[in-house]
């Protein structure tokens, strides 16, 4: 029974780590990386001034009101 908690101690500890960074890893590319590139694609083709006469038209801003 010696040394049992200093030995499930590291045993645990490196499980923890090796758990907590697959998990990281997973998100980064299972979510983050998509995400980064549909953000991408979206302002790739994005245009301001289109969206601006959009919300102007439909009386969103008061700042511009619709005309």
């Amino acid at each position: 029974m010696r040394g049992l908690l200093a030995k499930r101690m590291r045993f645990h500890l490196l499980g923890a780590f090796l758990v907590s960074m697959g998990a990281a890893t997973l998100y980064k590319f299972a979510v983050a990386e998509p995400r980064k590139r549909a953000y991408a694609e979206f302002y790739k083709h994005y245009d301001l001034k289109k969206d601006f006469e959009a919300m102007k038209a439909a009386g969103v801003l008061e700042s511009a009101p619709p005309k």
